[in-house]
C-alpha cells in the first residue's frame, strides 16, 4: 500500500466540489496526488514519514 506524506498549502488550488484549499494547510497525499502540484510550487513537503524513509532505503540497497 502507497504511503502518504504531509504537504503545507503554499498558493491555494481547488480540490474538489467547489472547495478550495487554504494557504498553511497541511493535507496528506500520496506521491501521484502531490507530483504536478509541487511542480508548480503549490505544496511544499512538510514532513517523511519513517516508514518512507525505510522503503527508499531498502531500494537503494
Amino acid at each position: 500500500m502507497a504511503e502518504r506524506q504531509t504537504y503545507t498549502v503554499l498558493v491555494p488550488f481547488p480540490v474538489g466540489r467547489g472547495h478550495w484549499s487554504t494557504a498553511g494547510q497541511d493535507l496528506d497525499l500520496l506521491d501521484v496526488e502531490a507530483n504536478a502540484l509541487l511542480s508548480a510550487g503549490r505544496l511544499e513537503l512538510k514532513s517523511t514519514s519513517t516508514k518512507a524513509l525505510k522503503a527508499a532505503a531498502k531500494k537503494a540497497e
